[in-house]
């Protein structure tokens, strides 16, 4: 496998865990950096850079992020999050990998994108949740907040550095499984109880 396949497949999966945080922060991400000629995409997937599609998924980006500012409508949106997360993290990961075969493209997009995609968006609506019945939504701005921070920030460091994007992933779903982890312990120890 050459280099740039390898580092289509990295910016990939760092796009898709951060559509984990903010679904359309990454794909806005992806088309400024395309439509700046920063990363080539997939040649069925180029339409993404065009002046269209930019602003379209800029103002998409600035509703998603004031949407979840609020906090009832913060808990609907993530209901129908999970799903969209899996379909965007597998888009964001078809569009930017290079030179494979389809068949490989849509398998390694359907489980590390829509995977990693889909692990990360579960865990912050859990979050969420749980901010939700311990704080009466108070703290979920803050919450929200901390989650656009890292998805912009996962979208700038996989486009640049796709290499300490991939370990950045692998932090995050480090946490997620620790995360987990530690919820259903609680969740056991209530049950018992």
């Amino acid at each position: 496998m050459n280099p740039d396949t390898i580092f289509s497949i990295l910016i990939g999966i760092g796009l898709a865990a951060s559509v984990g945080f903010r679904i359309f922060v990454p794909l806005f991400a992806l088309s400024i950096a395309t439509y700046y000629n920063i990363i080539p995409l997939n040649e069925n997937w180029e339409w993404v850079g065009s002046s269209t599609a930019m602003i379209t998924l800029g103002i998409a980006t600035i509703v998603e992020i004031a949407a979840y500012l609020i906090p009832w409508l913060d808990n609907l949106l993530d209901t129908i999050a999970i799903p969209l997360a899996a379909v965007a993290g597998t888009a964001v990961m078809v569009s930017t990998i290079a030179d494979l075969s389809p068949a490989i493209t849509w398998a390694l997009a359907i489980i590390a994108g829509g995977g990693t995609a889909t692990a990360v968006k579960a865990s912050t609506s859990t979050t969420r949740l749980a901010s939700t019945a311990t704080t009466a939504g108070i703290a979920n701005p803050i919450i929200a907040t901390v989650e656009t921070g890292t998805s912009i920030i996962m979208s700038i460091v996989s486009i640049l550095f796709p290499i300490l994007a991939i370990i950045l992933v692998l932090i995050i779903l480090w946490i997620v499984f620790r995360f987990f982890k530690l919820f259903r312990k609680k969740k056991t120890d209530k049950a018992s109880l």
